[in-house]
């Protein structure tokens, strides 16, 4: 319980009211939280509803704070119990994994494909239509006895998945830890039917979004059927028909934030434009003081982090050149020039 307090205590979210209540007695909130666990007493204090922007617009329902640390306590656990369990082309919400992984391994897939299937090689992208505002909770419980053999600990996992009901009749919180690895349990029946029945060697998912290499175009076809057929009929999903499509390798994959290709990996058009667009008003907002400079900088080199791992010199030397306030210090890193960036924004007023 402590271990998973101190995780929660990470970032912005300790200077929150409740988080603050909390720490001022935290070895008695522990223990009381705790003892609630032990004696079956513990009962879910509900949601906080807010809207994300980025990367659009959603709804993320988070629990109290309370509930936070006993959800992370959970998953602990639960990592421990399910993540050798899945493939290792699974990359989302995985320690040690993520986007930037998945894009390279795709990136690795399509060479390999290419230069073992030749110039006829097909790829499938898939994406599952609203997929955690889809996913059937009595599916997902019915996953877990199969791992989990401790009752009060499953009692509880199923307490909390059930505690959504009060949001829709399907569907899982985005804010609640236990969805992420609920998510993974609920695709990897997905990934193993895949991977074992399917016997496809070019395979890898970063949440409901999936890249296949197959090697023709009736190959593609075939496959992209049985999928669409195994995830209606055994996890009562839907899949997106605007964004699931199959095309030649040749024409390279969107997916992940990049453009990527066999040789190459190249930023999505939309990441550049919203780059453009912030780069664009910052100077404005920051003689206005809707945002400090330091934060404009720390913007900026989390996009150069992001762009870094694809090919994307042209690009990020043309955004220096066309915004003169930006330029880069002796670490490599993007910095704000103050007086440039005053020039700037008189040029923008006029």
């Amino acid at each position: 319980m402590y271990k998973a307090y101190r995780q929660t205590q990470k970032g912005k979210s300790k200077y929150r009211p409740e988080a603050i209540e909390f720490a001022r007695d935290e070895t008695y909130n522990l223990k009381q939280l705790q003892s609630e666990l032990i004696n079956g007493d513990y009962r879910f204090s509900g949601y906080c509803e807010f809207k994300v922007y980025e990367p659009k617009e959603r709804i993320i329902n988070a629990p109290r704070y309370r509930d936070k640390i006993v959800q992370i306590a959970i998953l602990n656990i639960l990592k421990d119990v399910f993540y050798h369990c899945f493939i290792s082309d699974s990359y989302a919400c995985i320690d040690n994994k993520g986007t930037h992984k998945c894009a390279k391994r795709i990136n690795q897939m399509l060479r390999k494909a290419r230069w073992e299937y030749g110039e006829n090689a097909w790829i499938i992208k898939i994406d599952i239509k609203k997929f955690f505002y889809t996913i059937d909770r009595d599916i997902l419980k019915s996953f877990l006895p199969k791992k989990i053999k401790s009752e009060r600990l499953l009692n509880l996992i199923c307490h909390i998945i059930d505690s959504a009901k009060e949001i829709d009749a399907l569907g899982m919180p985005l804010g609640n830890a236990i969805s992420h690895i609920g998510s993974n349990i609920y695709m990897d029946k997905t990934d193993q039917y895949c991977k074992r029945k399917l016997r496809l060697k070019y395979y890898a998912r970063y949440a409901d979004d999936i890249t296949i290499v197959v090697e023709t175009k009736d190959k593609a076809t075939e496959v992209l059927a049985k999928i669409d057929s195994f995830v209606e009929n055994k996890l009562k999903l839907k899949l997106n028909a605007k964004k699931t499509k199959k095309f030649p390798i040749s024409q390279g994959v969107n997916t992940v934030g990049y453009k990527i290709y066999g040789t190459h990996m190249l930023l999505r058009n939309d990441s550049k434009k919203k780059i453009k667009r912030k780069v664009k008003k910052m100077p404005r907002l920051i003689s206005e003081g809707k945002i400090t400079k330091r934060k404009a900088e720390q913007i900026l080199n989390s996009w150069r982090g992001h762009a870094s791992h694809g090919n994307s010199y042209n690009f990020t030397r043309k955004l220096l050149r066309d915004n003169k306030y930006i330029y880069k210090d002796k670490k490599d890193a993007f910095k704000i020039n103050t007086k440039k960036l005053e020039v700037s924004n008189d040029n923008q007023n006029k």
